[in-house]
């Protein structure tokens, strides 16, 4: 027996961090021991290679460098922190994981998803989130509440041509995985989308 792994995703100005702490508050509050981290990132090598793809000023990464680094991240993540904590059957909540990928460097990059799946199989070795959250909104809506924010990072600062087609590429992953990836509308008011995260995690502490 493992802990479950559960990762949650969306594209920019789509709630993340608000809801990543309710869903931690839900876990914790059923007395599940509960490990949560983030991509790219959650150890200190990973965090490091996080600044690097982060750092605005990195305008001369190639698309391939960029893909590499995300699965250096990620062999990192795996192997210090989210496999022993599966392992010792603790629940692992992460910030975005490889449906990220697919969506950011395949979707908006152009990396074809043959090449990415390759590097997912010799990373991963199967390993799957057994439930993922989709924030999901208008991509004009999401960038104007991320506009509000702070100085955007280097993600933050793509085109919109580049958030449609990364959009499209999570509600593609959805689309092909329905049992695994789950759709919040997080357009709408908050209090809405956190009812609709209690809905499935309702289900999801009842098993």
């Amino acid at each position: 027996m493992s802990g479950k792994f559960i990762t949650l995703e969306g594209g920019e100005g789509a709630g993340k961090t608000t809801c990543l702490k309710h869903i931690e508050k839900l876990i914790r509050q059923a007395g599940i021991d509960l490990c949560v981290t983030r991509e790219p990132g959650g150890t200190r090598t990973g965090e490091k290679i996080r600044e690097i793809l982060l750092d605005r000023g990195n305008i001369d990464i190639l698309d391939e460098t960029e893909l590499i680094l995300m699965f250096a991240a990620r062999a990192q993540h795996l192997n210090e922190l989210i496999r022993p904590t599966l392992a010792a059957e603790t629940w692992v909540l992460c910030d975005r994981f490889t449906d990220a990928t697919y969506a950011y460097q395949g979707g908006g990059r152009g990396i074809s998803k043959e090449r990415i799946a390759e590097l997912e199989q010799w990373v991963q070795q199967g390993l799957k989130p057994d439930l993922t959250l989709l924030l999901d909104l208008p991509v004009e809506v999401g960038l104007q509440r991320a506009g509000q924010r702070s100085t955007p990072d280097r993600f933050e600062s793509e085109d919109v041509a580049f958030m449609q087609r990364m959009r499209s590429s999570y509600l593609d992953i959805a689309t092909r995985e329905p049992e695994r990836v789950k759709i919040i509308d997080s357009s709408q008011p908050l209090e809405n989308v956190l009812l609709q995260i209690d809905h499935i995690f309702t289900e999801v502490l009842a098993g």
